[in-house]
C-alpha cells in the first residue's frame, strides 16, 4: 500500500482491518452515528465519532464510555485479523481509522476525567500504533 512505511527489522506485518460497507455506506449516507452502532455495534468508526462529539459538547464521561467502546470493538476486530498486541496499525488504511480515532478519543476523555496513566497508554499505542495517526489526531 503506498505511503505505508515496510518494517525492514523482521517485526510484526502491518495489520489492515476489513471494511464494513454497511456501515460506512450508512455514515456517508448521512445516518446518525448513534443508529449506525446501534445497527453495527462492531464498527469502531461510529463509536469513535460519537466519543468526539460527547468530547466537544463537554460530556467528558459520555465521550469516554464511547471511546472505550470502540477501543475494545476495535481490539476484538484486530485481533481477528491477525494482530498479535502490538505491530503497525496503518492510519493510510482507512478502515484502520476508525479504531485510531476511538484510540485518541479515549486518551483524550481519559485525561480530561484525571485518569493520566490511561491518557498516557492511549498516546504511547497511538504513537507505536501509526505516527500517522498520532500526528492527525493530535
Amino acid at each position: 500500500m503506498q505511503g505505508m512505511s515496510q518494517n525492514l527489522l523482521g517485526g510484526p506485518a502491518p495489520t489492515l482491518l476489513p471494511d464494513l460497507p454497511e456501515a460506512s455506506g450508512l455514515l456517508a449516507d448521512g445516518v446518525a452515528p448513534h443508529e449506525v452502532a446501534a445497527k453495527f455495534p462492531a464498527y469502531p468508526l461510529a463509536w469513535a465519532i460519537l466519543a468526539e462529539a460527547a468530547y466537544q459538547r463537554g460530556d467528558v464521561v459520555e465521550s469516554y464510555a464511547y471511546a472505550r467502546t470502540g477501543y475494545h470493538r476495535g481490539l476484538d476486530a484486530l485481533r481477528r485479523n491477525g494482530w498479535k498486541g502490538h505491530g503497525p496499525i496503518p492510519w493510510e488504511h482507512e478502515p484502520n481509522r476508525g479504531f485510531l480515532r476511538a484510540l485518541a478519543a479515549l486518551g483524550r476523555a481519559a485525561a480530561a476525567i484525571g485518569e493520566e496513566d490511561e491518557a498516557e497508554r492511549c498516546r504511547t499505542f497511538l504513537r507505536d500504533s501509526s505516527e500517522a495517526a498520532a500526528e492527525a489526531l493530535s
